[in-house]
């Protein structure tokens, strides 16, 4: 049984600053402490029945997760140079994807550090007039693959926005969101047991689960922090401008409208301080 997990920092326990994130001897402690956390999903997963697991490293530069303190029987995948982002490894071979500390999505969201892909330029993702997170984005895109999501953790109003649309996934609360920048925290001790004990029970029950799928066309939305941002994504002739900020585009399926967007929003961060002004200087 082949499961793949997808790992983001900040819905871990511990983690309520984005200063905890950033690159200094704080960040290398929650590196740690990410790294612990997964190792906690993995070992559920074991016990489960999988006799595979793969990790996506998919915060920030994508290379956080030590390898060297890494249950050994994961394979790991690092780097930021990816085509399918978040989930770069994922295909129809794999039985089930987990999500462990991701976080709630970019407005509207009372979970810690909210954001959808990229805080610097996404205001809004939209799938179908449906608004997503990335945890429901990555769900339909694993949907696309066959794939059902099985396991999700994070803080409390994290857990409760993705339960709208997956209802039946194994959820762990790790932390209660007190602000964006605040949280109410459990010792990491407790948070991976729980994880442990869930991850578990999602893999065992592992035919409950059904995949998160899309029929037809495949329409994206995106509102951007900035005008700039939304501009140059029409650079790519399918990128239609409806406002100085919004942008949309259509693709047959999912999986393609999924690269599609991962390609206007490297754009759009390019853009966000006039950079592309500058190629040829």
């Amino acid at each position: 049984m082949k499961i793949f997990i997808s790992a983001d920092i900040e819905g871990i326990s511990g983690v309520a600053t984005n200063q905890q994130l950033k690159t200094n001897s704080e960040y290398q402690r929650f590196r740690k402490l990410m790294t612990a956390e997964v190792n906690a999903a993995i070992e559920g997963a074991f016990k489960g029945g999988a006799t595979e697991v793969v990790v996506a490293d998919g915060h920030g530069n994508m290379s956080n997760i030590l390898i060297e303190e890494l249950d050994s029987r994961a394979r790991l995948v690092s780097g930021s140079n990816r085509v399918m982002c978040q989930l770069e490894g994922l295909d129809e071979t794999f039985d089930a994807i987990m999500f462990v500390g991701h976080h709630g999505r970019e407005g509207g969201s009372d979970a810690v550090i909210s954001h959808t892909l990229a805080g610097i330029c996404v205001n809004e993702m939209k799938i179908n007039g449906k608004v997503v997170g990335e945890t429901e984005m990555n769900a339909f895109v694993a949907g696309g693959f066959g794939v059902p999501a099985v396991f999700i953790s994070g803080d409390d109003a994290y857990v409760n926005e993705v339960k709208q649309t997956l209802p039946q996934v194994e959820a762990v609360v790790v932390k209660r969101a007190a602000d964006r920048f605040a949280a109410e925290l459990i010792h990491p001790d407790v948070a991976h047991q729980q994880i442990r004990e869930k991850a578990e029970a999602a893999i065992r029950n592992i035919t409950s689960f059904k995949p998160l799928t899309l029929d037809g066309e495949i329409t994206f939305e995106i509102e951007f922090k900035g005008p700039q941002q939304a501009k140059m994504t029409t650079t790519l002739p399918t990128v239609e401008q409806l406002t100085p900020k919004r942008i949309r585009f259509s693709c047959e399926d999912i999986i393609t409208a999924y690269k599609h967007m991962w390609g206007c929003v490297i754009i759009a961060i390019t853009a966000t301080n006039g950079v592309l002004g500058n190629v040829n200087a």
